[in-house]
């Protein structure tokens, strides 16, 4: 297990020991790190090293998924998630994007204002404040503006990409979690979206998954590195690109010799 710096004082989300398993395979192992308040945590790794599966546990998206298996703990502010009796009130607290849109069969508007319109908001002027901030935070209010109760299954794949993110910034989450959001996205919206997200560090914590080791680097104000299950470190972004490295592992990924 790699040693990390902790600070559980000032942890948004603390993680000790989680292991995740998938019947015999072990997707990851042994893992402990902090997630700090309104900070970004990049996460890159080549394909199968676990990262997708971390995000799901913080979740509990395991309890769907048929033969996952977690143990350890994870905590967020302070409560372990798997205390909380109604898991629907944590998830809405973690907003989730996952790399393909998954588009609820709704006009644009109602996918926007589900969330909203389940905690409780029902007033119209309200719900169309909410909508068109989080649209416009998704870098899509200017394309849809005037097609607001069209499906949203009828928007290009881009497009439903960042109704999804629209959708998860409905929360309101204290936590958003992003598993490499910008493969359905064009380079022109993904530096729009990524700009986006940095402003969304001053209101929430998030964590982002990533296959593009330079998306981490103009976003993550610290990045881990995930290898075949392992958190093989974690640091300051800079440092990692800058070579001061624990273990040559980080160093050889990011320099594309492997993955």
């Amino acid at each position: 297990m790699v040693e990390v710096e902790r600070d559980t004082a000032v942890s948004k989300l603390e993680v000790e020991g989680l292991t995740i398993r998938y019947g015999e395979t072990v997707a990851l192992k042994d893992v402990s790190l902090d997630v700090r308040p309104n900070e970004i945590l990049g996460i890159i790794g080549p394909a199968n090293s676990g990262k997708t599966s971390f995000l799901r546990a913080i979740n509990r998206m395991d309890e769907m998924t048929d033969g996952m298996h977690v143990s350890g703990r994870i905590a967020l502010d302070g409560t372990d998630v798997r205390r909380w009796r109604n898991v629907y009130a944590l998830r809405r607290r973690i907003g989730v994007v996952f790399p393909l849109p998954v588009g609820l069969p709704l006009s644009i508007f109602d996918n926007v204002a589900l969330s909203p319109r389940l905690r409780g908001v029902h007033d119209r002027a309200s719900l169309e404040e909410i909508v068109e901030r989080c649209l416009t935070r998704a870098a899509l209010w200017d394309e849809v503006k005037d097609r607001l109760h069209s499906l949203g299954s009828l928007l290009s794949g881009g497009q439903q990409q960042r109704l999804t993110i629209a959708r998860a910034l409905s929360q309101e989450p204290d936590l958003l979690l992003l598993d490499e959001f910008s493969i359905a996205v064009d380079p022109v919206t993904t530096m729009r979206i990524e700009d986006i997200l940095k402003e969304l560090r001053e209101e929430m914590t998030i964590i982002l998954v990533t296959n593009l080791v330079q998306q981490a680097r103009r976003l993550a104000d610290r990045t881990a590195f995930f290898l075949k299950g392992d958190l093989v470190e974690v640091g300051p972004t800079e440092d990692l690109f800058m070579r001061r490295v624990r273990d040559r592992r980080t160093t050889d990924y990011l320099e594309g010799r492997f993955g």
